[in-house]
């Protein structure tokens, strides 16, 4: 289970990231309108890719993407903004993908 969800997170982080940031282009770089286009197609394939969790319920499956988009978020900040993740963001990411782990896999009661 978790290398089918890392297949469906990860892309949803990417494709969640990157049309927030069309729209982060759009009103605060100037870009043009047309930006918001593939961003929203981008968000809709962020919320389909979510429905494939293997989740038992949708609470669940976002508490878990949560930590996902945590790390995926600094790797962004790093290749597109330039900035290096410090300790203190590692650490930070490193409890929250720790975090999402447990709820994934903890033992659930029927």
């Amino acid at each position: 289970m978790p290398m089918l969800t890392a297949a469906i997170y990860i892309p949803a982080a990417l494709a969640e990231i990157a049309g927030c940031f069309s729209f982060w282009a759009w009103l605060r770089m100037g870009r043009t309108p047309l930006w918001l286009v593939p961003g929203a197609l981008s968000l809709a394939a962020f919320a389909w890719l979510l429905t494939l969790s293997p989740a038992d319920n949708a609470g669940r499956a976002y508490a878990i993407y949560g930590g996902v988009y945590i790390v995926a978020s600094l790797i962004w900040s790093w290749g597109v903004d330039g900035v290096r993740p410090d300790r203190w963001d590692t650490l930070g990411a490193a409890i929250c993908l720790a975090g999402a782990g447990i709820i994934l896999l903890g033992p659930r009661g029927s």
